[in-house]
């Protein structure tokens, strides 16, 4: 039986589709080789990176690039994708340093950016865990980094709307005189991602999201979880369909059929922003191969 979708819009959008790849074990002209072929074919709408400052997967030693420089360079070599980062680990930067980044990159991509954060790696991932001792960065309690990041949306909101300096006095973040200039070129910003499966996050998504994207797992527990945001949204007074529903997708080269059950099923279930994370090393044609047998193929 069909999962029922979490909510129901009086006209439920076609799904948009898009692409991860990961920024680890691989080098900087494979990942652009598949971004461009993307770019041009319609069917991929988004494109996506990670970001994390060594490997999780793979040789622990490989090279892996930083997201938010990475995705500067690829909105300067691509025209149409929208594009962002699932997500942005808001234990690496500050916020308004972020908020001035992300502006660049929405500029630099002619307001094409998707603006995706979330509370940071996970504690218990030994491989993400040791990215923060290896590049002197603080790996705070949760409680830490969930209040962090709820000031953080407040932050960059602010930074990317007002027009003039304001002063914050949060209880994880102060700033004095804060003000963004130049803005983004989307208005009032760019859209907000907000990723995680967590009760904490999905209270901080019920606030501050326009699309909320859970990280693959069993299509029950994203069902279970997409119906937990309906109820914070309820407590706050907004319409739990404001809030569009994304999911990755870990894709299988060898078990197409396999990606395109699981894209069904997320499809009937409610979800409308489907990620299709792509393993490397990439294949050539890669883009058109998940455009025509994935993205295609269920459409059918």
């Amino acid at each position: 039986m069909p999962h029922p979708p979490p909510h129901t819009p009086p006209h439920t959008p076609r799904p948009s589709f898009g692409i991860m790849t990961a920024p680890m074990q691989v080098g900087y002209h494979d990942v652009l080789r598949v971004w461009r072929e993307a770019d041009t074919i319609p069917r991929i709408e988004h494109a996506w990176l990670f970001d994390h400052l060594m490997p999780i997967g793979g040789d622990p030693d490989g090279p892996a690039y930083e997201g938010w420089t990475l995705l500067a360079a690829l909105a300067a070599r691509t025209e149409r994708l929208r594009l962002g980062v699932m997500v942005t680990s808001n234990r690496f930067r500050p916020p308004a340093m972020l908020a001035k980044i992300a502006t660049t990159v929405d500029i630099v991509s002619g307001g094409r950016l998707d603006f995706g954060i979330g509370v940071g790696s996970r504690p218990d991932h030994p491989l993400a865990r040791r990215e923060y001792t290896a590049h002197g960065l603080p790996f705070h309690d949760t409680a830490h980094a969930v209040g962090s990041l709820a000031e953080a949306c407040t932050v960059i909101r602010r930074l990317w709307t007002e027009e003039k300096p304001f002063d914050f006095h949060g209880t994880h973040h102060q700033l004095t005189g804060a003000f963004g200039n130049p803005k983004p070129v989307q208005r009032p910003h760019p859209p907000i991602l907000i990723g995680g499966r967590s009760s904490a996050t999905l209270r901080i998504a019920a606030e501050h999201a326009d699309l909320w994207n859970i990280p693959g797992g069993g299509i029950d527990d994203a069902v279970n979880r997409s119906a937990l945001l309906d109820r914070y949204c309820a407590e706050l007074g907004r319409d739990p369909a404001s809030i569009t529903r994304s999911i990755h997708l870990a894709v299988d080269y060898d078990r197409p059929e396999t990606t395109r059950d699981a894209i069904a099923e997320a499809t009937d279930a409610g979800f409308r922003h489907i990620v299709l994370g792509l393993p490397a090393p990439f294949p050539a044609g890669v883009a058109r191969w998940t455009a025509d047998e994935l993205i295609g193929a269920s459409a059918r």
